[in-house]
């Protein structure tokens, strides 16, 4: 009997579900409810499962990224928290890096640390570097904690000690001591969150993780009540950051790991669809009501990486923001989606983001109390969304909302007509998109045009044909079922879990045994989140050591072999270090000593790999369901565009340019540069104009 599985993606502005039941899939967008997500997803499920015949009690597994986390630390919306760390290490989250993102800016304004200095404490304790205890704990003075965290009302811990990667048992000791005298907190140990050296990113990432551990652990303990009332009895894997799946309990120790679950998800379908589609090269576009995500993927894989920023005050400057060191799949994410808010700048310009409607109270086409001009009032005014069929029909639209709102706050202020005001909407937001792909290739030595866009996400197949053009890609693809492409995503991950542990050493001085020891460790721990959620499948571990010549800043991941290491390893693992080394700066330094600080274990099931569908013959295209007067910047007013139905174009059917392709959960927009095909997969392909070339 074939495995039905329902992925739930919970965006800032909707809910979306897909119901994959053998080779039948079904789909559902609900709007979120922000104050209690569970509601929004058991609502959204239990249409889902109506609408198939089905009960919960019928599925066997249920995949959920959410943005919860994310929104706890940009909303400030998280417990309050309390840090512990080493005596005379108090202030570490303010001194940071000790530096600033913008040397000239003499107005900077730093991210706001989310604990402030009053809630910052510190005991004497003291270990080195190589795990040597230079002071003994200091129970006592844990102890006198208590009556201070008490009294402020703290609900969640960080224990952030100098070098406890080295040696954990100061933390660990620690969390007995508060768990016997405040059961009711949450206690996050750096040496389990984030057991690497660099005492800021590992202490501002310790921090974030209880931060929003209370929240996380309530949140999912709902919705796994819920669900169980409703008769499932299956397990719930949750989207990690760094695009594998993870189980109930490990998400709710290490919720931080959850940051950009949904985002990766979108990456995992972008990666499925690359190699279905025989594509070397591509940027994923992730259009949805409140963000949009861009990540680079090559020869099927997407960049990753082992930091991440959250609530940077300068949208594009690296440094502010708050550090994480956790596994994610490196992309740029913007506050441009469908919601985002326009306004008139202090320049007198059109701005558009990063302040988003969500789905309370939602763009003023809503009517649901918004008043505000959003990008997706702007699609409305413009025609290129049908007010009836918003939704599948399940959210009607008022046009007479959108052109009221847009007027207000953009054209009369510009003294620009309302379709004028929208299109500038559109094309500031399609320019900003636009900007921060260019930016992210560029800082990668990518060159953007050379790569196709997979556009997925509720608004991203409205506005990827004028990104590609501006852009100079010639090739867009939007899959099947692209309004939920994150939850698709869901469905194609593995189960999977990474462990990264510092534990320095120079290759000169390579000891075999620790290294085995530590890394059967890791190996162990990594085994113990992944085997259990497998169902059986092959589970794959990857292995690896960060390294760098000694005196750098910073190391890179180097593949170790898969077995116990020797003496004798050390000209293999210098082997390897220099080739990639050489492959990210084409160059090597022969004889430099060389030293390793951090191991890493990936285990995970094995990735499915799609089989490339066959080139389908031409077919004739349908006809249009319909026409609809879309506003036609170069005419300065609006044209009949004829509209077509999704479902009626068969693979190898062809349509012309300028032209809706309407279904479900989006629509997708083809300007006058591109002419539309369905292929073997039953993706619309967009392909640049010959003559618009």
């Amino acid at each position: 009997m074939a495995t039905r599985r329902v992925a739930i993606d919970i965006g800032g502005t909707f809910t979306d579900l897909v119901l994959e039941d053998g080779s039948r899939t079904s789909t559902k967008k609900v709007l979120t409810t922000p104050r209690a997500p569970e509601e929004g997803v058991m609502t959204g499920l239990r249409e889902i499962l109506a609408e198939a015949g089905l009960r919960a009690g019928d599925l066997d597994v249920v995949l959920h990224g959410t943005t919860l986390a994310t929104n706890a630390i940009l909303e400030r919306k998280g417990a309050k928290t309390a840090l512990v760390a080493t005596e005379g290490f108090r202030d570490v989250v303010e001194i940071a890096y000790e530096s600033r993102y913008d040397q000239y800016d003499i107005s900077i304004e730093k991210p706001e640390p989310l604990v402030p200095r009053h809630l910052r404490f510190t005991v004497p304790e003291r270990v080195d570097a190589a795990g040597g205890i230079r002071r003994p704990l200091d129970e006592e003075a844990v102890r006198a904690l208590v009556p201070a965290l008490r009294r402020e009302g703290i609900g969640a811990v960080a224990v952030a000690f100098l070098h406890s990667y080295a040696m954990p048992d100061h933390e660990a000791r620690v969390r007995e001591i508060l768990a016997r005298e405040m059961p009711e907190i949450s206690v996050s140990l750096s040496s389990e969150v984030c057991p690497e050296i660099r005492e800021y990113d590992r202490t501002s990432t310790t921090i974030a993780n209880a931060y929003v551990q209370p929240l996380m652990a309530r949140y999912l303990k709902r919705l796994e009540k819920m669900l169980e009332e409703d008769g499932f009895r299956g397990p719930v894997y949750l989207m990690t950051s760094g695009g594998g799946l993870t189980t109930l309990d490990a998400a709710a120790r290490f919720p931080i790991r959850l940051v950009e679950s949904g985002p990766a998800g979108g990456a995992i379908l972008a990666s499925w669809l690359a190699m279905q589609a025989g594509e070397d090269k591509v940027v994923s576009f992730d259009m949805g009501g409140t963000t949009a995500k861009i990540c680079l993927i090559e020869d099927g894989q997407p960049q990753s990486s082992r930091s991440f920023e959250v609530d940077r005050a300068a949208r594009f400057l690296k440094g502010s923001g708050l550090p994480l060191r956790i596994p994610v799949i490196e992309m740029v994410e913007i506050g441009a989606g469908g919601g985002s808010i326009a306004k008139v700048d202090l320049l007198g310009r059109i701005a558009v983001g990063p302040e988003s409607a969500a789905s309370e109270p939602g763009p003023a086409c809503y009517g649901r109390g918004g008043t505000k001009p959003t990008v997706t009032d702007a699609d409305v005014v413009m025609g290129r969304i049908d007010p009836d069929a918003f939704a599948a029909g399940r959210i009607p639209l008022d046009t007479g909302k959108a052109r009221a709102a847009v007027d207000d706050a953009i054209g009369r202020p510009q003294g620009l007509a309302t379709d004028i005001a929208a299109f500038g909407i559109a094309e500031m937001v399609d320019e900003t998109m636009a900007s921060a792909a260019r930016v992210h290739a560029v800082e990668r030595g990518k060159a953007i045009g050379e790569h196709t866009m997979i556009a997925f996400g509720g608004a991203a197949p409205l506005h990827a044909a004028r990104v590609a053009e501006k852009l100079g890609i010639g090739r867009v693809i939007v899959p099947a079922n692209a309004g939920v492409g994150s939850a698709v995503g869901f469905l194609r991950a593995p189960v999977a879990y990474e462990v990264v542990y510092s534990r320095y050493m120079k290759l000169s001085a390579f000891d075999p045994g620790a290294a085995n020891a530590l890394v059967a460790r890791l190996s162990a721990e990594a085994r113990a989140v992944v085997v259990p959620g497998s169902g059986g499948r092959p589970v794959a571990e990857t292995r690896g050591a960060f390294m760098r010549y000694v005196g750098q800043g910073h190391e890179i991941l180097v593949p170790v072999p898969e077995r116990d290491l020797v003496a004798a390893d050390t000209a293999e693992l210098r082997g390897r270090f220099e080739a990639a080394y050489a492959q990210l700066f084409a160059r090597s330094i022969p004889g430099a000593e060389i030293e390793i600080l951090s191991w890493s274990v990936v285990v995970g099931t094995a990735a499915e790999r799609p089989a490339r569908p066959a080139v389908p013959a031409p077919a004739a295209a349908p006809a249009p369901r319909g026409t609809r007067q879309v506003f036609e910047p170069g005419l300065g007013r609006a044209v009949a565009v004829p509209v077509y139905w999704r479902p009626d174009m068969a693979p190898g059917a062809r349509i012309a340019g300028p032209a809706l392709v309407a279904e479900d959960e989006t629509t997708t927009f083809v300007t006058a540069s591109f002419d539309a095909t369905i292929d073997g997969a039953r993706s619309i392909v967009l392909s640049r104009k010959q003559a618009a070339a």
